[in-house]
């Protein structure tokens, strides 16, 4: 996309200081626009901040990671159902090497992503194909999770999407309509579990969940005596409160 005056071209041009200087910015800064996939002064300034700029498919298989961990744990299925992502575009060896990479850091970031999807609306096609491999995604396990279930909701909301469009691009869903476990609740559930409400300020949504975090860890429980059964319930609350914890920063879009 060409924009009339670029990010880049407005830095060379004011460096330059000078009307031919700015005409040259101009042309230098969309050549680079285009080869950085900078899009907005969000894009430039997670460039100088050294972050990369998520697009294309670097942009899709960091979703999918994303996907895959919001589980807790990334199964065999997930690493197949991605396999079968970069069968399906027809990458090569060097252009798998580099999803794996944008996986890699989908499953370890704790990122916001609501400025970089808000970006892409108005592309409607490529959205559409982006939504449906989330889904795929999310059913790599069989039964679609209530936590998949609302990342691909909250994600195709700031993609431009309402939630019935989003929903309608499931392949996976049946003409009953299906319902996941928990569809539509997922996020009452884990304001619950945290003891929390939707108006709660950020802080003390974070002092409760690392008040609970301390209080059900299961190395603490092991200290205090537990047996091997309360250590394992312990680690499933902790897994839980992981999970609610994420799904109530990403909707409320703080870190």
């Amino acid at each position: 996309m060409f924009w009339p005056i670029t990010l880049l071209g407005l830095l060379i041009g004011w460096l330059l200081a000078s009307i031919p200087g700015a005409l040259l910015g101009g042309l230098l800064g969309q050549v680079l626009d285009r080869r950085l996939g900078l899009d907005s002064w969000a894009s430039l300034r997670a460039r100088l901040a050294g972050k990369p700029v998520l697009q294309g498919q670097d942009l899709l298989f960091f979703l999918l990671g994303r996907l895959a961990k919001s589980g807790g744990r990334v199964s065999p299925a997930h690493i197949q159902a991605a396999r079968d992502e970069m069968r399906r575009q027809s990458l090569d060896a060097a252009a798998q090497r580099q999803a794996i990479a944008a996986f890699n850091r989908g499953k370890a970031s704790g990122d916001g992503l609501r400025d970089t999807l808000q970006r892409l609306r108005g592309q409607r096609e490529e959205n559409r194909r982006l939504i449906q491999a989330c889904w795929r995604m999310a059913r790599a396990q069989g039964q679609i999770g209530a936590r998949e279930h609302e990342l691909v909701l909250l994600w195709g909301k700031w993609l431009g999407w309402d939630a019935a469009e989003v929903a309608a691009l499931d392949p996976g869903a049946t003409r009953r309509k299906e319902a996941p476990a928990g569809r539509g609740g997922a996020y009452e559930q884990a304001m619950q579990l945290l003891g929390v409400r939707a108006d709660t300020d950020p802080q003390l949504i974070k002092r409760a969940y690392r008040r609970l975090l301390s209080k059900h860890h299961p190395d603490k429980q092991a200290g205090a005596g537990a047996n091997a059964a309360q250590v394992r319930d312990a680690t499933e609350r902790t897994r839980e409160l992981h999970s609610a914890y994420a799904l109530i920063r990403e909707r409320r879009g703080f870190r």
